[in-house]
């Protein structure tokens, strides 16, 4: 299982969980950027309690992917499948993003 925090303006916001390799994700905000005055990460994800599941990695962290030619750079450096989403997107961790949203790290932790 492999996990991103997700940071609003380097605050954390949450994690991204991917469940099951190429599918299965999740995402659940921190609970205390629930009860701060902090926005949404998105309009897709208002805030509350409960997690978001999908079968399919979210469009909003998608749409964070390098594309074309920079995407296959990406991949070759990091001898990644480019149909793997989550795993260009844990490469890109630490990386400056556009917009207020980063992603960073998280061990694994046994569960």
């Amino acid at each position: 299982m492999r996990r991103l925090e997700i940071l609003w303006n380097e605050v954390p916001a949450g994690v991204l969980t991917e469940k099951t390799p190429g599918k299965g994700y999740r995402f659940e905000y921190d609970p205390s950027y629930l009860v701060g005055s902090h926005p949404p990460i998105s309009v897709t994800f208002p805030k509350r309690v409960t997690s978001y599941e999908s079968d399919r990695l979210f469009p909003f962290f998608a749409n964070m992917l390098p594309e074309g030619a920079l995407r296959h750079v990406v991949c070759r450096q990091h001898h990644l499948d480019e149909n793997d989403l989550f795993g260009i997107l844990c490469a890109m961790a630490g990386v400056d993003t556009i917009g207020a949203v980063s992603v960073k790290e998280v061990q694994n932790e046994e569960e």
